[in-house]
């Protein structure tokens, strides 16, 4: 058998295990996700660490956006949300779930083997029972809007419990007053409706999916503010902080020197002269107690400085 008939059949054997069980298996995560190297929950997905997460809180959509570009990730943004809460951003790990308009001869079985393994409830509830502090529940419900309401603040309190997140839906959801009241929480989703959940299916947990415009693999970075939503691959993720530092540091002091007039906005709009990046050094040290970065992380960037 050749190597494109075996690739062909991986990815099709992926595509058709989700249905059956909900979730693809440890090694099959690791195949999708292959370039994370770090730590990974027992499933497999990966677990960026909580110190990245902190950091990329500070992290704009178009910094973001910019490195996977150039990183050659150009389907990773996703806009046109209702938001809870516009003025509060979420930054978690994806916990993914699949959801398809309900078809008998597949749901029946998928509840069975639900029940099968342990799991409790009706099965928009199990991937809030997967979830863990950190997480951010991301589920693509074909953009249903009426009887498409995958939670309401009942669910709402079990996943801020359980991950001190919040969600993003490419469905809808119920019981805004609510959901507003859970402090800390913030959801992104296609609309609100007053509906129940009806005729949907969960067809995979913690599968790729599509939200969108995007691409999403379960334990990547999701990045959610009031531009939209971007998903970072979980290899990318300190790549995205360290670069976006590095940006805010720089725009930092080329603000500031514009207002003291020290340099035109020629010379900080363009290739900075080796005098520029000696001053920028300089300011790093002398400032790094009132800058927007930690200092541990200012003192790497001067570590690896030339000047």
């Amino acid at each position: 058998m050749n190597i494109n008939k075996i690739i062909t059949l991986i990815l099709g054997m992926a595509l058709v295990v989700p249905v059956y069980s909900q979730t693809i298996s440890k090694d099959q995560m690791i195949f999708y996700t292959s370039q994370w190297e770090g730590e990974r929950f027992p499933d497999g997905r990966p677990k960026v660490p909580d110190e990245i997460l902190q950091r990329m809180e500070k992290v704009s959509i178009e910094e973001a956006w910019g490195v996977l570009r150039g990183e050659g990730y150009h389907n990773q943004f996703e806009g046109n949300w209702k938001i809870l809460h516009p003025d509060q951003a979420i930054v978690g790990r994806a916990l993914t779930a699949l959801y398809m308009p309900n078809r008998p001869d597949i749901d029946g079985p998928i509840k069975e083997k639900g029940k099968a393994d342990g799991r409790i409830g009706s099965p928009n509830s199990w991937p809030i029972d997967a979830l863990s502090m950190g997480d951010v529940y991301v589920a693509d419900g074909f953009g249903k809007i009426v009887d498409g309401t995958l939670i309401g603040d009942n669910l709402g309190n079990s996943i801020y419990a359980k991950s001190g997140k919040g969600v993003v839906f490419n469905a809808s959801s119920r019981d805004m007053d609510g959901l507003r009241l859970i402090d800390g929480f913030n959801a992104f989703v296609r609309d609100w409706h007053p509906s129940f959940l009806t005729e949907v299916m969960l067809a995979g947990l913690n599968v790729p999916i599509r939200m969108g415009a995007a691409t999403v693999l379960p334990g990547d970075v999701v990045l959610a503010k009031a531009e939209g939503v971007i998903f970072i691959p979980a290899h990318l993720a300190e790549k995205v902080v360290t670069t976006a530092e590095l940006v805010m540091l720089r725009d930092r002091f080329g603000h500031q020197r514009l207002k003291e007039g020290k340099y035109s906005p020629g010379q900080i709009d363009t290739r900075w002269s080796d005098e520029i990046e000696k001053d920028f050094s300089k300011w790093l040290n002398d400032h790094q107690d009132e800058l927007p970065v930690a200092k541990e992380q200012i003192q790497e960037i001067l570590k690896n400085r030339t000047w």
